[in-house]
């Protein structure tokens, strides 16, 4: 058992980059002690950030694309002998591409593991301690692509609008337990998301992208007030997610389309 936690504890997944590591800085600059996830070493390194911020930190590195994986953070939870205050349930993945003619299956298979299936998994586990405990915060990374059809990266938009369906689902059934749940909705984030995703040759990819440590307090505080969810990032990305919820699909599928085929930001 870890007793050396003296702050409440917020667990973080995907912690190592990106927004994942942003939200773990917000935790440690506002009073918390953290448990932090990713698949590779880097996040020792990244421990050792949030450690400057006053945090206590432990790391775990760990698959969560895979049923052990999850249920080795949930051990490693466990084990710290302390209740989690609230966790970022935040890894994730793209792939980039034409479904029919471009992108593998198991590379797609792999996002759903881990945007869909651990998600569902590792809340299943924490949100019952959070319930007989009578309080908890809760955090799904989300996508303004959950409220349009996604062409060129259909299997990650559709994880998202997964996500955003259960995380307000989850909400409603939670509403008088004391535990909360928020969307974090970002656009187009300055990480290494597209990258990865091999969609360096977009309009998306290419384009001037929103700064993540903006999109991660905006998501802290949405998260610490107990909003639903949020659209985070610049005014732009806030009125981008605004129209498209009014926007009829066939109109979105074809903004969305502009900014993510192949080759469109040369």
């Amino acid at each position: 058992m870890n007793s050396s936690f003296t702050r409440p504890l917020a667990v973080v997944t995907g912690a190592s980059n990106g927004i994942g590591y942003e939200l773990a800085k917000q935790f440690a600059q506002n009073g918390f002690d953290l448990l932090v996830t990713a698949t590779g070493s880097s996040i020792n390194d990244a421990a050792q950030e949030f450690e400057q911020l006053g945090a206590k930190v432990q790391t775990l590195e760990a698959d969560l694309a895979t049923y052990d994986g999850v249920e080795k953070l949930y051990h490693e939870i466990k084990a710290t002998g302390q209740p989690v205050e609230a966790i970022a349930i935040n890894a994730g993945v793209g792939v980039g591409g034409d479904f029919a003619r471009e992108t593998d299956l198991q590379d797609e298979l792999n996002l759903i593991n881990l945007n869909v299936v651990s998600t569902v998994h590792l809340a299943k586990r924490v949100v019952k301690d959070m319930v007989d405990r009578g309080f908890g915060r809760i955090l799904f990374t989300s996508s303004i692509a959950a409220i349009m059809p996604g062409p060129f990266e259909a299997v990650y938009a559709a994880s998202k609008s997964f996500i955003q369906s259960f995380s307000e689902a989850l909400r409603n059934e939670l509403k008088d337990t004391g535990v909360t749940v928020t969307a974090l909705m970002p656009g187009p984030t300055d990480t290494n998301f597209f990258h990865r995703a091999g969609m360096d040759d977009t309009k998306a990819g290419s384009n001037k992208k929103d700064d993540p440590a903006d999109v991660a307090k905006q998501g802290f505080e949405a998260l610490m007030s107990g909003k639903d969810s949020v659209i985070a990032g610049s005014l732009m990305t806030k009125i981008q997610g605004t129209i498209s919820n009014i926007l009829p699909d066939t109109v979105n599928a074809e903004q969305h389309r502009k900014l993510t085929e192949p080759g469109s930001g040369k």
